[in-house]
């Protein structure tokens, strides 16, 4: 009688699952439970059966409820970690789902008998109001304290509104409140935070335009981790920040040449910091930017990089956004990992696009990016004149490199010889990562589309397009040359759209291999290496962006495992 009690709260409440919760639906041999944590787009799967093992993967099927076609998912790897936020011994993800869907899905222990069928709903990207709070001019501190519950969120209408506390406040808007939706405000000129999350979950920031915030520290720099939206609760989950301009703080960051007390480390302000959360939040469609004088520390980012939480926290998304103008990483998605999913973002002006030093737990999956140009200043103590597009690499020594990732049809776009470097620079420390279908282009002068280190442990690099070095033993099906785009490819900053798409003819077209959910068959043919398939709309990043799974053809059953090993 609880479990089913618990089953249909869980089924009631469609947009309020947060926390791991049993899945919707178990039926299985023996009491050997798995528990789903979606989001949108996406569902975490966790589970650890007794006949579990390295020798042994999970084999993921899923669909529809009420539709007859099964489709692959990736399969989930055994990669415990010895730590108590380390949900289950296998762990991985569904992704390209649709929101407000409830999935059949079976998994199964590859060569055993163990096979159990769960169910799981994504979120609706319908929040029900119970009530709304329509919010007039301010210029003073907002105090959000009123509570909504599942199915009944409180709207806090901030529609045509500003608060401008004239640097008077440290806060535009402090949040003590769960199920709560704060829409449509502008804020600015406050002394530390747009908006913060003292107590709560289930809250939802949207529309909103934050800029002005923080205080100096010193010699015109920003104090270290002021931010549009912070928060340091460890509790705090199930937060959505989307379709928000965040942009022009205060005061400057520092750069890798500049000294900001007595390091050259950028340290000023940010656009989300959560600290050491609970997880399970969702970022998109955002703008985040400003101009040469306001630079940012990290776009988006804070936690332990050695750590087992970090940012943004377990079963957590950022996808579709515009994010620029940062002295360090654009989004610095490290720490734990723990079904961390980072896709169809565009990055630029930044020193390195993503950062993940380190991965303690995972899996991370990081797929469908673009990142544009990249920079540090000349002088830099930073060892290269550009950052490498995924950081890799640790903090805090190599302890923390226990993680798994994935990276899959990422493109560094070169225009004009001023893109980023490859994975990890030209000799970071990469340790239980799976690439396919990537462009690596790198620089003219660059050596590596992939690091060199001795240090490298359980790597599969292979089916990428790497026109510069790759470490040995690696990319035995991977293609060496240069990208060719279609005409007029790149960014369009008024409209925030892309055209990254490779011309008819180039290295990288139809060259793709199948990763089961990530990257299927188009029309019956291969898919094209990088972020962008041919035949497809521009890309579209921030606030007008809308995410739709792509529409593709799927391979059942069987298809080609990233996974497996071909050296």
């Amino acid at each position: 009688m609880q479990h089913n009690a618990i089953h249909a709260t869980i089924l009631a409440v469609v947009v309020a699952i947060a926390l791991p919760v049993p899945a919707e639906e178990h039926r299985g041999q023996g009491d050997v439970g798995a528990f789903l944590v979606p989001t949108f787009h996406c569902i975490g799967i966790y589970w650890s059966p007794p006949e579990g093992g390295p020798e042994h993967k999970v084999l993921v099927e899923y669909r529809p409820s009420g539709q007859q076609q099964w489709h692959t998912g990736l399969p989930l790897r055994y990669h415990p970690i010895d730590t108590a936020e380390c949900k289950a011994d296998y762990r991985g993800s569904l992704v390209n789902l649709t929101p407000g869907t409830t999935y059949d899905i079976t998994l199964t222990v590859e060569g055993t008998g163990r096979r159990i069928e769960c169910r799981g709903t994504t979120w609706s990207e319908s929040f029900p109001v119970q009530s709304a709070v329509k919010v007039s001019d301010g210029d003073t501190t907002l105090t959000v304290n009123q509570s909504g519950r599942p199915g009944a969120y409180v709207l806090y209408d901030g529609t045509g509104c500003t608060i401008d506390t004239g640097n008077k406040d440290d806060i535009g808007i402090a949040v003590r409140a769960s199920y709560v939706i704060l829409r449509g405000f502008t804020i600015k000129n406050v002394k530390e935070h747009g908006i913060r999350l003292f107590d709560g979950h289930h809250i939802v920031i949207e529309d909103c335009d934050i800029s002005k915030w923080g205080s100096e520290s010193e010699k015109g720099w920003g104090k270290n981790y002021q931010a549009c939206v912070f928060s340091n609760n460890k509790d705090l989950h199930a937060v959505v920040i989307q379709r928000c301009r965040m942009h022009h703080p205060s005061w400057d960051t520092n750069s890798w040449a500049e000294k900001h007390g007595e390091s050259t480390h950028p340290r000023g302000p940010q656009t989300v910091v959560f600290w050491e959360s609970a997880g399970n939040h969702v970022i998109r469609y955002n703008e985040i930017w400003s101009d040469e004088d306001h630079y940012f520390n990290d776009g988006m980012g804070a936690g332990y990089n050695g750590g087992y939480r970090g940012f943004p926290g377990a079963d957590s998304d950022i996808y579709c956004n515009y994010i620029a103008n940062c002295w360090d990483d654009g989004i610095e998605a490290e720490g734990g990992d723990q079904n961390v999913r980072i896709w169809n973002n565009y990055v630029e002006d930044v020193l390195i696009p993503i950062a993940n030093a380190a991965v303690s737990i995972g899996p991370l999956y990081v797929w469908r990016n673009v990142s544009g140009r990249s920079y540090s200043p000349p002088g830099s103590s930073w060892d290269m004149s550009h950052g490498p597009f995924i950081k890799m690499g640790y903090a805090g020594g190599e302890k923390w490199m226990t993680g798994h990732m994935y990276i899959f049809n990422n493109t560094i776009f070169q225009e004009d010889n001023n893109g980023t470097d490859g994975l990890g620079g030209g000799s970071r420390i990469i340790k239980h990562c799976t690439t396919r279908n990537n462009i690596l282009h790198v620089r003219q002068r660059d050596r590596r589309s992939i690091a060199a280190s001795r240090g490298h442990v359980d790597n599969d690099f292979d089916h990428d397009l790497a026109p510069a070095s790759v470490p040995d033993n690696h990319e035995k099906q991977g293609l060496k040359g240069v990208p060719r785009y279609v005409h007029g490819a790149g960014f369009d900053p008024e409209t925030r759209t892309g055209m990254f798409q490779l011309a008819p003819g180039s290295k990288g077209v139809d060259a793709g291999v199948l990763i089961p959910n990530f990257c299927e068959a188009i029309n019956g043919n291969r898919p094209d290496l990088g972020a962008h398939q041919s035949g497809t709309g521009r890309l579209q990043f921030g606030v007008r962006a809308q995410f739709a799974p792509p529409g593709t053809l799927r391979t059942t059953r069987s298809v080609s495992d990233p996974g497996a090993r071909d050296h």
